[in-house]
């Protein structure tokens, strides 16, 4: 053929027949698909940077001396991630094979090892972001590394700030993802409280806004208005736009009616920063979060950037109390509990609403500071637990009386 084709796919060619064989869920079974050998070339390996994006992933990238594969010059390509890049071993100076994926993205296929120079020596990754200076850590059961600044991290600006603004988070309209870019490039704002200092700015600087293409002063006085409405804030709400790791909705929820206050919950996080104490114990029998949610929760809160970051910003709002749920006349009212084992009555979910809506406070493992475990057939370790803490059991049947039915 007069241009380059990376396969061929063999068809049954009889209509009939097609119809016959039918077909699975995405796939024809009258159809197959022949894929190349990706063509390769060598070329030298000149260094290796270490790119952030913008969820604060850290790429391994090499830079090569250009080379044609496949009739595209190729000059940088991934090297995916930590583990990948010490499974290669491939070093800066190296002369290292080159192909293209499904003949488009380049990839290193590794090195030719007879040419290695004497003086290559293995990539050392780091634990630092190279952008910002954060720690940058590896989960238990991931491959990536990411940074943990957040909030003040330049590769992560832009992405952090969207997030941010959210519907589910600050919402604040007039704040959509091409107003962001405009403001983060052309230096307005850089990180959350940056927000809420932009009339100021605004008004005492040389620039206004209202002098750029698109931002008339209609635009620009609804947008001050709807930053200013969101200078009150509810406390799940502040601790879900923070964009902290694995901590959505549900979990920034949990984490206020724990904690109540900001004051308390920022307190609480750096108390429980050295783990294996009374405060981190106590994070970790929150419902739904245990010790890879804590290790998230607790990068951010280990980082200066990020605290810098986060105080600035509530120094520019009013963060109101978690609302608790308070019923005097409850004899589980303030109690922590427990569930763990089969439940018949009700469905766990059911039993966790009931609870809380007669005051108790649900958590998900058992400390000394536990004071009931509901525990149904097949209970395992928390059972134990209670037992060795000298924590109260009840059945299902014994709850339900406790609680009035």
């Amino acid at each position: 053929m007069p241009y380059d084709i990376d396969g061929v796919v063999y068809k049954v060619d009889k209509f009939e027949l097609q119809q016959r064989l039918g077909a699975r869920e995405n796939t024809p079974r009258w159809a197959i698909a022949h894929k190349f050998p990706a063509e390769q070339a060598t070329t030298v390996l000149e260094r290796i940077e270490i790119q952030v994006g913008r969820t604060g992933a850290l790429t391994p990238v090499a830079h090569l001396v250009p080379v044609n594969v496949g009739g595209v010059v190729v000059s940088r390509a991934t090297l995916h991630n930590e583990d990948e890049l010490a499974r290669k071993d491939v070093r800066e100076g190296d002369t290292v094979i080159i192909q293209r994926a499904g003949d488009v993205i380049p990839q290193v296929v590794g090195p030719v090892l007879d040419k290695r120079p004497q003086s290559a020596q293995p990539f050392v990754f780091p634990e630092a972001c190279p952008i910002c200076g954060s720690h940058a850590v590896r989960g238990a059961d991931e491959a990536i590394r990411r940074c943990t600044g957040g909030l003040s991290c330049g590769a992560q600006v832009k992405e952090r700030l969207r997030h941010f603004v959210s519907r589910n988070a600050f919402d604040i309209e007039g704040l959509g993802d091409e107003n962001i870019e405009f403001l983060v490039d052309g230096g307005w704002i850089a990180k959350p409280a940056d927000i809420f200092r932009l009339e100021t700015r605004n008004s005492q600087g040389l620039q206004r806004l209202q002098n750029f293409k698109g931002w008339g002063e209609k635009k620009v006085t609804k947008l001050f208005a709807a930053i200013t409405a969101r200078r009150t804030i509810a406390l799940e709400r502040f601790i879900f736009a923070l964009g902290i790791r694995q901590v959505g909705e549900a979990t920034a929820k949990r984490l206020a009616r724990h904690y109540s206050s900001f004051t308390a919950w920022r307190q609480a996080m750096l108390d429980a920063v050295p783990r294996e104490n009374e405060a981190y114990h106590d994070l970790i029998s929150i419902e739904d979060i245990g010790p890879a949610v804590a290790t998230d929760i607790l990068a951010f809160f280990d980082e200066a950037h990020n605290l810098e970051a986060l105080d600035d910003l509530a120094a520019q709002l009013t963060i109101q109390d978690a609302q608790r749920i308070t019923v005097t006349d409850s004899p589980v009212t303030g109690k922590a509990v427990v569930f763990t084992g089969e439940l018949t009555a009700m469905t766990r979910a059911e039993a966790k609403a009931r609870a809380e809506a007669l005051g108790a406070k649900v958590v998900g493992s058992v400390s000394k500071k536990t004071d009931y475990v509901v525990a149904g057939p097949g209970a395992g370790s928390k059972l134990a637990d209670a037992q060795k803490h000298g924590v109260t059991v009840l059945s299902e049947e014994e709850w339900l009386a406790l609680i009035g039915g």
